[in-house]
């Protein structure tokens, strides 16, 4: 259906898809300090958002049953992956500050390509290193504050750090198993990052469990923003993983990092952008043109 409809688009346009996609993540941080303002506070938060979508797809999971048994193990094993690799971000995000934590998770291009090149036979340019180099930059640059790298390393580092090495293996095995049902995919990953996020939340840190006023207040948030715009974002990210190579997705998906940080430049006056990050946001932007413009030319993806 949607796989059917979005693989009929070229190389280009789903890079663009892609990239816009990730954008919306940029948004996460939004809703999950909404629900705190309402009594749903750190882990909670996490699983709160992330279970909504669950009401509709554990239906739907029902409904198309009998479609979804075609490479149901590499589907289940790809949800667990992206799902752990969420939820050890998340945990980052509560346990170090965001600047590290997005930072560490945004080595992912690296892992990608180094994946991709092993596991996928992926083709890699110097364009596409320098693109790789061009996003990093681009990322120190607008994550470049104050409260910056000091040399040591936290649990929340090490959860950063190693989200992003997840999140690479998981969007490796998209593209490895093609015909795996999206549908399956995002409702494993929806599922352990529930689970593994407020595990992980409860271990480490120590919140209130959240008293059911609080939830009944959060659940038209967490329902709407999770439901309508998360899940839709997910979905095309996890279909187009699936067509183009895993190191491609992890440039053009810098594009959160450039939404989170002028949103949050924008809304939240003590964290207005300063002239260096500005510039990181153009090197993201620059990065993410010359992989879809140059590359798609040059036919850098085999796939193209």
């Amino acid at each position: 259906m949607i796989s059917w409809a979005i693989s009929r688009y070229s190389d280009r346009s789903l890079s663009i898809i892609i990239f816009l996609a990730a954008a919306v993540w940029g948004l996460y941080w939004v809703p999950i300090r909404g629900l705190e303002q309402l009594g749903v506070m750190g882990p909670w938060s996490i699983a709160y958002f992330n279970a909504c979508p669950l009401l509709v797809l554990v239906p739907a999971l029902f409904i198309w049953r009998r479609s979804l048994h075609v490479n149901f193990g590499p589907a289940v094993f790809a949800g667990v992956i992206l799902g752990i690799g969420l939820a050890l971000y998340a945990t980052g995000l509560v346990a170090t500050s965001v600047v590290r934590a997005t930072l560490l998770f945004y080595l992912t291009p690296i892992w990608s390509t180094i994946i991709g090149m092993i596991w996928l036979s992926e083709r890699v340019t110097a364009l596409r290193i320098l693109a790789i180099l061009c996003g990093l930059l681009g990322c120190f640059l607008l994550l470049r504050t104050d409260q910056g790298f000091n040399g040591s390393i936290n649990i929340g580092d090490l959860c950063s750090l190693m989200s992003g090495v997840f999140w690479a293996v998981g969007a490796a095995s998209l593209k490895r198993w093609p015909g795996s049902p999206t549908l399956t995919i995002t409702s494993v990953q929806l599922m352990v990052t529930t689970l593994v996020g407020l595990g992980l939340g409860l271990a480490l840190f120590e919140y209130p469990t959240p008293d059911l006023d609080s939830l009944k207040a959060g659940f038209a948030l967490a329902f709407f923003t999770s439901v309508f715009v998360l899940l839709p974002s997910v979905l095309l990210i996890f279909i187009i993983s699936q067509i183009l190579f895993p190191g491609r997705v992890g440039i053009l998906m810098m594009s959160e990092v450039l939404v989170a940080i002028i949103s949050a430049s924008i809304l939240l006056p003590d964290e207005q952008m300063a002239p260096l990050q500005w510039l990181g946001a153009a090197a993201i932007i620059l990065s993410a043109f010359a992989e879809v413009s140059f590359s798609a030319e040059s036919g850098t993806d085999p796939a193209a």
